[in-house]
């Protein structure tokens, strides 16, 4: 059976695989030891790569953990014929673009997307350089994508002359193409683009907000021409829960407290920030502080919940800046039930969800990301 994620990507599901309903009626701790025992009958033809925010009882099974960027050169470099990736769509479309000949990437959930990713439609992205083109702004202008974009969005910006980044080397994607043109349509997260053209010296009023469901991105055309980057109106809905308030709010509480924040906040969160970075980063900034240093963090709620596990021993306390608690509501879908049953399945010798990029997108992608991997390794 075949099923359709968007217009140029597909899932593939085996007509008599085993039935996910029966798993999903068990409880997660009596998963542990079947997916145990299929990751051993596996072996090295499987490899399982888990996002930091995915929930303790899947991720304590992956190979490798990391953010986007890292899982994405894993997928790049492994030889294993079946890639699991527990992550959300676009992650496991780009292990597929990625991947070798013959390599199947398996998304343990279909129903585990990301809400900034469909803040930018192929359609309204094209609608928009349509728009810039007759403005005359299109030669002069760079499209990037964050990894966070369907495949298609990052073919359209490879075909263009432009290509994918992520949070890690955002700074040095926004530099690549600043040498190559006048301005950057960034998509599709704003903060991202806005906090990175803010660290460049790029002034605000510089950096306008492109509103796909707006007039002319709701922009006049001379407010076009003289911007540097275009922000795409999209935003992650886990990062944007924080605000400037919560930094004062812990600053008050814990006297000399660290606040460490991912740069898809808010830019005014930014500003009060100690520090930003990937995931990779806040990890490693906690990991290089000193005996009794306390932070608050401003990402997902799992990361910030193993991290102040994880270096409880050293003396470090971390909570999260907003202590309501921010959840990535669609990484939480993939489950030890989900990661059970495509796991005996593929022991029995059947690929469901499998993710698969059309060959049309999956050409003008791989330049995007190939080019992101060489900014990265410069």
């Amino acid at each position: 059976m075949t099923l359709v994620l968007d217009d140029l990507t597909v899932a593939t599901r085996a007509a008599d695989a085993c039935s996910l309903e029966s798993y999903l009626a068990l409880p997660d701790h009596s998963m542990d030891a079947r997916i145990a025992a299929a990751r051993a009958k596996l072996g090295s033809t499987t490899i399982l790569l888990g996002h930091h925010y995915q929930r303790d009882e899947v991720i304590r099974f992956a190979d490798y953990t990391g953010d986007s960027y890292k899982l994405s050169k894993v997928a790049a470099e492994t030889d294993a014929k079946y890639i699991v990736f527990c992550g959300v769509h676009f992650m496991a479309e780009s292990a597929d673009v990625l991947g070798r000949d013959g390599q199947q990437v398996i998304l343990p959930d279909l129903n585990a997307g990301c809400s900034m990713a469909d803040m930018a439609e192929i359609s309204q992205v094209e609608a928009c350089w349509e728009a810039i083109e007759k403005l005359g702004l299109a030669d002069d202008t760079i499209p990037l994508t964050y990894m966070n974009s369907a495949a298609a969005i990052k073919a359209f910006c490879g075909e263009r002359g432009g290509l994918v980044c992520t949070s890690s080397n955002a700074r040095a994607a926004f530099e690549w193409a600043f040498k190559r043109g006048k301005r950057i349509l960034f998509l599709p997260d704003q903060h991202l683009g806005r906090n990175t053209g803010s660290a460049m010296g790029i002034p605000l009023d510089e950096m306008v907000v492109w509103d796909p469901w707006g007039l002319q991105g709701g922009q006049t055309a001379q407010d076009l021409a003289m911007s540097r980057i275009l922000l795409w109106k999209g935003h992650c809905s886990v990062h944007q829960r924080f605000l400037p308030s919560h930094v004062d709010d812990v600053r008050a509480k814990y006297p000399g407290i660290k606040v460490i924040v991912h740069p898809e906040c808010r830019w005014e969160v930014c500003q009060k920030a100690d520090e930003l970075g990937s995931t990779e980063r806040l990890i490693s900034i906690v990991e290089k502080a000193p005996t009794g240093t306390m932070f608050a963090v401003g990402t997902e709620i799992h990361l910030v919940n193993r991290m102040a596990r994880r270096f409880e021993s050293e003396g470090k306390r971390i909570i999260t800046l907003d202590d309501t608690g921010c959840l990535c509501t669609t990484m939480y879908r993939i489950s030890p039930q989900h990661l059970a049953w495509v796991l005996e399945n593929l022991v029995e010798g059947r690929v469901v969800n499998r993710i698969q990029v059309r060959k049309s997108v999956k050409q003008w992608a791989r330049v995007a990301l190939d080019r992101m991997l060489e900014v990265s390794g410069q």
